[in-house]
């Protein structure tokens, strides 16, 4: 009885962390839409919704590569148990809530796989992490996903300019851009639930793999796909509003013909990788993307005090979430008392953050007036009206 609450509570967590993972990353599809005026911030909050639901049935791939692949279970391996993946989701989550208030468009990922990685060390040691899958399946996509996005992005950045020179001198009327960014950051979103949502999807099988009641190397049940789609919708829908702002406008001033170019650059590299069972950061291919447009347009700037910024929190997740992860596994070692102890703090933290961040709120009301609405790039002054002549 006492395990088979372990295994609830972990589920529960795990759900939660598929909703924090859902209003962290709506940025990586909906942030240049918003930017360029394409999408209001509600309506594209619910398009990225609906479609990280539809995209978490796409695919099992990555959920496969969590369940069965960073951590050795099985024959010559270890059994690894329910309170270090609740330890290692405590890592994920806090870290996830600290890097959104301070608007950083972080891995959540990368936190996930640190918290797991942390907890799994105390539990049994180096011996219990698979390195070659690390390196493969982890490290080498977070290098170079981004860099690959942000060179496609460049790329067709420079050609989409190139094809409609006509408009050069003019105001940023490339509207046809506009609209078709509808489209390619609706395929962002779609692309992010093939990824995103099997990260979760991996962990509670995982769960129920260390328990028993799955054998090992099997795919998650269709009910655990069903609740993780749903967890990252609804996570998706709240929006994240402060990570919106910063990849709107904080890397580069994002025009239509640009945002189309990053997103379809993304959507392009997150669906790669998801056919592969690469387990990639959605967040640093959106941003590599960005940058690489920025890079592109002739006349924009990247902030590269930002970028560098985004990049100091890239080095620090995975380390930083193992080491709560960590931590958390040393104090779930007690028992059930561990897990109340780690509980409760989680919750006082996760409290103490949204309540700091209240103190200077981004929601979808002013985030509009954060952004480089392009449309409104260029101010024509009307002509003033004529006075009326005073006749003596």
């Amino acid at each position: 009885m006492e395990t088979l609450l372990i295994v609830v509570l972990v589920i529960a967590l795990a759900l939660f962390f598929d909703f924090t993972n859902g209003f962290h990353d709506t940025a990586n599809a909906m942030a240049t839409p918003i930017a360029t005026g394409a999408l209001r911030p509600k309506v594209a909050v619910t398009i990225a919704a609906i479609l990280n639901l539809v995209g978490a049935f796409l695919s099992t791939e990555v959920a496969k590569t969590i369940s069965g692949g960073i951590i050795k279970e099985g024959d010559g391996g270890v059994l690894i148990t329910p309170e270090l993946i609740f330890a290692g989701l405590i890592g994920a989550i806090v870290w996830n809530m600290v890097t959104w208030l301070l608007g950083l468009p972080s891995s959540s990922s990368h936190a996930l796989f640190g918290g797991l990685i942390g907890s799994a060390l105390v539990g049994f040691g180096v011996q219990a992490i698979d390195f070659s899958v690390v390196l493969s399946k982890i490290v080498l996509p977070a290098v170079l996903a981004p860099l690959t996005a942000g060179v496609v992005a460049y790329t067709a950045t420079k050609l989409a300019y190139s094809i409609t020179r006509r408009y050069d001198g003019k105001p940023d009327g490339r509207d046809g851009f506009r609209h078709a960014q509808i489209f390619s950051s609706s395929l962002v979103a779609l692309a992010h639930g093939t990824n995103d949502a099997q990260k979760t999807m991996g962990v509670i099988t995982l769960t129920l793999i260390s328990v028993g009641l799955q054998p090992a190397g099997a795919g998650p049940e269709f009910w655990v796909i069903v609740v993780c789609a749903i967890a990252i919708a609804l996570g998706t829908y709240m929006g994240g509003w402060r990570i919106i702002k910063t990849l709107g406008t904080g890397l580069t001033d994002v025009k239509p013909a640009q945002g189309f170019a990053a997103e379809t650059s993304t959507a392009a590299t997150i669906l790669a990788s998801t056919h592969l069972g690469f387990a990639l950061s959605t967040t640093q291919v959106a941003s590599g993307s960005v940058v690489g447009s920025g890079l592109g347009r002739r006349g924009s700037k990247v902030r590269w005090r930002t970028a560098g910024r985004i990049g100091v929190g890239w080095l620090m997740t995975l380390p930083a979430a193992g080491a709560v992860g960590a931590l958390a596994a040393l104090v779930a070692s007690l028992g059930v008392v561990g897990i109340i102890i780690d509980t409760i703090a989680g919750v006082v933290v996760i409290a103490t953050i949204f309540l700091w961040s209240r103190r200077s709120e981004v929601s979808s009301q002013n985030v509009v007036s954060e952004v480089a609405d392009s449309g409104r790039a260029v101010k024509i002054k009307r002509n003033p009206k004529p006075k009326k002549q005073v006749t003596r």
